[in-house]
């Protein structure tokens, strides 16, 4: 089809609630997409971090293939799943040993997290702490969650029981406690937030307070989980470990697939009938997360993940010290921002029209998030893209 017609059927046929520009993309490989037009991208924002290895690795589009042909989808009332059974020790091993339920989305995984701890101390703690400008999803309980006004505008009222504090004050967190909560919910980079990076000493002290007064950590991982940030999951930077974490993004390498792992003490509050997903954890979701793992072992990305960061980060640096409008590099791995003095859409806008697809979020943040599987060549060429942007912005100001 051509663009137009593309664009005609979701004009007809569609919600409009995605501000889309007009291009259709109709083919992806590696770090690399194509729009219906033949036009190639270099695509440093793979599927808002869905696509983290990759898009259409070949691992993971030989093991869709394969469990296509034998078998898509089994309920899990009444029946047990192979490779649900696998995906579960898989990512338990590689964490804190804990046990999973399956979802499709990362909303889901969190929306589980808070009905989990909430179960788990039988409804008589309820109360959820979160951080300003965190993100947790779109679902009533996960926008709630999400301590942004933006996305909770129209849709009220929402649920009770959410208290919010500033990211990176452990003190603020203290304040906000009292003997009615039962979880802390963060993330260890706040990614829609502006890529901003937990401080070592918070997240140890998050530990600390929660052991302290036998509240829950809970962990979003949605965006840093799956080797992202340079190890399998966020928290290991910080040497703590999660009550209950979540996972989504990059877990299916495409696929719609979410997690929600905790501690099996915490994880035994779920007895039959209290929570449950019709397609969550399904054979084909749960082959293609485990070609991810295999995938992420076997081609040593957290190898690559950490030295093609450091590569990129010098470029992001050096820009920083070249343009006075760039307030601030940060993050971790291959999960960085650029925080600016301005509005960045225009500078995204013409990387785009470049042939580099980067994101804007907080409206002064440039995202910049390739796949672990990126190249230096990949990582030059897109710098010579966002370099000239940057050059223009400059020049629009002079």
């Amino acid at each position: 089809m051509k663009t137009s017609e593309t664009i005609a059927l979701y004009e007809k046929y569609g919600f409009a609630n995605y501000t889309r520009l007009p291009v259709v993309i109709v083919r992806g490989q590696g770090s690399r997409i194509w729009d219906a037009d033949g036009k190639e991208y270099l695509d440093f924002f793979p599927g808002w971090g869905v696509s983290g290895i990759g898009h259409c690795h070949p691992r993971v589009v030989e093991a869709i293939r394969a469990q296509a042909g034998k078998l898509i989808h089994v309920p899990n009332v009444p029946f047990y799943s192979e490779e649900q059974g696998l995906l579960a020790k898989a990512i338990s091993e590689r964490s804190f040993g804990g046990k999973c339920f399956f979802c499709n989305s990362g909303a889901e995984a969190n929306e589980g997290a808070i009905k989990l701890a909430r179960k788990h101390f039988d409804g008589k703690r309820y109360k959820i702490i979160t951080m300003h400008n965190g993100f947790h999803g779109r679902t009533l309980a996960t926008i709630t969650a999400t301590a942004q006004p933006k996305y909770q505008a129209g849709f009220g009222p929402l649920p009770e029981g959410f208290v919010y504090a500033p990211f990176n004050d452990l003190g603020a967190v203290e304040r906000a406690m009292d003997d009615k909560t039962a979880a802390v919910l963060v993330e260890p980079i706040q990614g829609e937030g502006g890529i901003n990076v937990a401080a070592d000493g918070y997240m140890k002290g998050l530990r600390q307070l929660c052991d302290r007064t036998g509240t829950l950590l809970a962990l979003d991982e949605v965006q840093t989980g799956m080797g992202r940030t340079g190890k399998y999951f966020g928290y290991q930077h910080y040497g703590i470990e999660p009550d209950i974490m979540t996972l989504a993004k990059t877990l299916g390498g495409g696929v719609a697939i979410g997690a929600l792992v905790a501690k099996s003490e915490i994880a035994a509050a779920f007895v039959p009938g209290t929570h449950a997903s019709t397609f969550g954890g399904n054979n084909l979701a749960c082959a293609a997360a485990l070609a991810v793992f295999q995938t992420i072992d076997a081609e040593k990305l957290m190898d690559n993940t950490n030295k093609m960061g450091k590569y990129l980060r010098s470029s992001l640096d050096a820009f920083a010290k070249k343009y006075a409008f760039i307030k601030e590099v940060r993050g971790l791995g291959l999960m960085l921002g650029v925080e600016l003095k301005m509005p960045g859409a225009k500078i995204v806008a013409r990387c785009l029209q470049n042939g580099l697809n980067i994101n804007c979020t907080h409206d002064v943040v440039l995202r910049i998030m390739p796949a672990m599987t990126v190249t230096v060549g990949e990582i030059d060429k897109a710098m010579d893209i966002l370099g000239g942007a940057l050059e223009e912005a400059a020049n629009a100001q002079a």
